[in-house]
């Protein structure tokens, strides 16, 4: 099986959405194509405009505010996570 940063999964008939491994917060994040745009990479895939995350905890509200670009995760300052202002390589995805 081919090595792969992103999980593809057709929804609902017709509706696209790719899923990474963030290492920031440590879960899958879900990106629907329409809503951003995707190079179709699944290596290194570059998604438009950037992603937030937002939920709450009882240890507070979280956040998870990046872009993804050539297989690459730019997170910004505003996220709550230990990775704010790192950029990291994409994980490898099952």
């Amino acid at each position: 099986m081919e090595n792969k940063n992103v999980a593809v999964k057709t929804q609902n008939g017709d509706e696209v959405s790719i899923w990474f491994l963030c290492k920031g917060c440590n879960t899958r994040h879900r990106i629907v194509v329409g809503k951003w745009t995707w190079n179709g990479d699944l290596i290194k895939p570059t998604f438009t405009p950037s992603i937030l995350c937002t939920w709450n905890e009882p240890s507070g509200d979280k956040r998870c505010h990046s872009f993804v670009t050539d297989g690459k995760i730019k997170y910004l300052t505003d996220c709550t996570h230990d990775l704010k202002g790192q950029t990291v390589d994409l994980p490898i995805i099952d």
